[in-house]
C-alpha cells in the first residue's frame, strides 16, 4: 500500500494517519471511539462503543436486536467471533408454505450482538460496559442530529415498514420519518442499554427486556420464547483463509458468506490479473468471472457449519478444486457457471485500532435496512430479519430449522502477512460484501492503492448468471469492453450505497500507526489521534 494520495476517484479525500483510528460509517459513531480510546480504553473498547453508538445513530442497518461478527488481532494471535443468532427452536419448513417473510415475526432469528458486546468486553476489554456503552445512551437519550444519508435510508424504510409491530412508535415520532438535520431522541434504546450495561447483557437474554421481547413476539404470532434467547451464546470460531501472494485473506467460517471472497482470490492465483492494471478491463473481467464460480458454490453449498454435512469449507478451499475452478475462466467471453462439485477434503461495518497494536474488525447488522421492521415497544429494540436468509427447498443445507443459523451476508475481513496484522476492513451491503472484500484487498495489497482511493474507487457487483452492476464512474471503455465480453451492464444510481457497498479500512504502517479510509458513499468518517 502506498501513502502517495492520488485522487483519481471522486471524494478526494486523503486517508488518516495515526497511532489510535476509528472507522465508522457514522461520524458520531466515530467520536464515540475515540473518546474511548483518549480515556484510556483499547480497540475492542473502541469497537463496541462505536457499535453500540451506531446502533442508535444509524438505525437504517443496525439495531440492538442485530446479528454481529467480529475479528480482531489481541497484540499475540488472531481470534474469530460468531455472534450471529439462531432460528426459534419451534420453527420448521411447514411454519413456511410460502417461503419465508421478509418482515415481521417470522423473520426474526435470536439477536446475537449484545451477545457479541459483553464477550468481547469480558474478554478483551479494558474499561466495562457502563463506561462503554455511555455515549450510544447520550445519543438515545439527549438525542442526535440525523445525518443525509441515513435520513433518505430511513425515508425508504419507513415507507416499506412503517405498518409493522412498533415500528412507527419508534422510528416516525409525529408519523414521519425525521429529516436530515432534524433531531432524534430514542429513550427505549437508552433504557435497554443502561439495562445491558448494569447486568452484562444477562437482562437481554434472560431478565426484564427479554421478557418484554418476548412477550411482544407471542402478542403478534411469534414463536421465539424465553428458552430461546436464553439458550443463545456466543461462538468463539476462529477464521479460515486463503493466501494471495505474500498476503492472506482472513474470514469467519460459514455460516456466512466471506468464504466466496477466499474461494475467488484461490481461482485467481492461477489467473493473469498480476499483468493488469486495478481498472483494466482484463483485471475486471477476471475478478467478476472468479466471484461468479465462488457465489455458484457459496449458494448451493453454505450454510451452519454444523449442517454442512456434505461439503464442508475445507471442500470449497480445497487447492486443486479451486485451481479446477479457475480453469474454467475464459478471458474472451464472460460466462454463466453452474455449482462444482467439492469433495469433503440495508448493515454497519467498523474497524478500530490502538497504540499497542490491537486491531478489530466488527461487523454488525438487521440485514435488510430496519431488518423485520419490527420494534419492541418501550425498548428501541429494532429486529433483524435474518431468518429470511434460510430456504426451505428440501434437502438444501441450508433449509430452515429450529435451533440452525441461517446462511449470513455480513462478514468482517482480516488481512494477515508473514505471520503480522496487516489489515483490518470489511463493507457493508448484502451480497457485495464477499465481492467487495475481494475487490479492496486487490487495490491495497496487489495494486498498493491506499486505504481512502481503495474505497473512493468504482465497484462493480454481480448480480446473478451474466448480470453485473455498475457504478457510472467506471470510464465508458471499461463499461463498452465489459459489454463485449458479453457482461450484462446495469449502470446503477450513484445514491445505492447498499448496492455498492459501504466500506472501512485500517491498515497498518510499516514503522508504526495505521492509516484508516471511510467510504463516501456513506456519511462515514475516518479519524484518529
Amino acid at each position: 500500500m502506498h501513502l502517495r494520495h492520488n485522487s483519481i476517484y471522486p471524494s478526494r479525500r486523503s486517508p488518516v494517519l495515526a497511532d489510535n483510528v476509528v472507522a465508522t460509517s457514522q461520524p458520531l459513531a466515530t467520536q464515540a471511539g475515540l473518546a474511548i480510546l483518549q480515556q484510556g480504553g483499547n480497540a475492542v473498547d473502541a469497537a463496541i462503543a462505536t457499535a453500540a453508538a451506531l446502533t442508535v445513530v444509524e438505525p437504517t442497518g443496525n439495531g440492538l436486536g442485530s446479528d454481529a461478527f467480529c475479528i480482531l488481532w489481541d497484540g499475540k494471535q488472531l481470534h474469530g467471533l460468531n455472534a450471529s443468532g439462531r432460528a426459534p427452536a419451534a420453527w420448521t419448513p411447514e411454519r413456511f408454505p410460502e417461503g419465508i417473510p421478509a418482515h415481521g415475526w417470522d423473520a426474526v432469528t435470536v439477536p446475537g450482538a449484545v451477545s457479541a458486546w459483553v464477550g468481547l468486553s469480558e474478554r478483551f476489554g479494558k474499561l466495562g460496559l457502563a463506561t462503554v456503552l455511555a455515549p450510544a445512551i447520550r445519543y438515545a437519550e439527549e438525542g442526535f442530529i440525523v445525518s443525509p444519508v441515513i435520513a433518505a435510508l430511513w425515508a425508504k424504510g419507513a415507507e416499506t415498514l412503517g405498518e409493522q409491530p412498533g415500528f412507527a412508535a419508534t422510528f416516525m415520532p409525529g408519523g414521519c420519518p425525521p429529516k436530515a438535520g432534524e433531531r432524534f431522541c430514542n429513550p427505549g434504546a437508552a433504557r435497554t442499554l443502561r439495562a445491558i450495561a448494569d447486568t452484562k447483557g444477562r437482562a437481554f437474554y434472560e431478565g426484564e427486556i427479554a421478557e418484554e421481547i418476548i412477550a411482544f413476539s407471542q402478542a403478534n404470532g411469534g414463536a421465539m420464547t424465553m428458552q430461546d434467547l436464553a439458550d443463545h451464546a456466543p461462538e468463539w470460531c476462529g477464521t479460515v483463509s486463503q493466501a494471495f501472494d505474500e498476503v492472506e485473506l482472513h474470514e469467519i467460517p460459514p455460516n456466512g458468506q466471506g468464504i466466496a471472497a477466499l474461494m475467488a482470490l484461490g481461482m485467481l492465483q492461477h489467473s493473469s490479473i498480476r499483468d493488469h492494471g486495478p481498472d483494466d478491463l482484463m483485471a475486471v473481467h477476471l475478478q467478476i468471472e472468479a466471484i461468479k464460480l465462488a457465489y455458484a458454490d457459496l449458494h448451493a453449498f453454505v450454510a451452519d457449519r454444523d449442517h454442512m454435512t456434505d461439503v464442508d469449507e475445507m471442500a470449497l478451499l480445497d487447492p486443486e478444486y479451486l485451481k479446477s475452478r479457475a480453469a474454467l475462466i475464459s478471458e474472451d467471453r464472460a460466462q454463466d457457471f453452474g455449482p462444482g462439485a467439492p469433495k469433503r477434503g440495508g448493515t454497519v461495518l467498523l474497524n478500530t485500532a490502538d497504540e499497542s497494536g490491537m486491531m478489530v474488525s466488527f461487523i454488525q447488522s438487521n440485514y435488510a435496512g430496519f431488518g423485520s421492521g419490527v420494534v419492541v415497544p418501550g425498548t428501541g429494540v429494532s429486529m433483524q430479519n435474518r431468518g429470511f436468509g434460510f430456504t426451505t427447498e428440501a434437502g438444501h443445507p441450508n433449509r430452515v430449522a429450529g435451533g440452525k443459523r441461517p446462511f449470513h451476508t455480513i462478514i468482517p475481513g482480516f488481512v494477515m502477512k508473514n505471520g503480522a496484522p496487516l489489515m483490518a476492513f470489511g463493507m457493508m451491503g448484502g451480497p457485495i460484501q464477499a465481492q467487495g472484500h475481494m475487490q479492496l484487498l486487490l487495490r491495497t495489497e496487489l495494486w498498493g492503492q491506499d486505504v481512502q482511493t481503495a474505497a473512493d474507487a468504482p465497484r462493480w457487483r454481480m448480480i446473478e448468471g451474466l448480470d453485473v452492476a455498475c457504478e457510472p464512474s467506471m470510464t465508458p471503455a471499461l463499461l463498452d469492453g465489459l459489454k463485449a465480453l458479453g457482461h450484462r451492464v446495469q449502470i446503477e444510481a450513484p445514491d445505492n450505497a447498499f448496492g455498492f457497498g459501504g466500506a472501512q479500512l485500517v491498515h497498518r504502517l510499516p514503522q508504526g500507526g495505521f492509516a484508516a479510509g471511510s467510504d463516501p458513499r456513506k456519511d462515514g468518517q475516518a479519524a484518529g489521534f
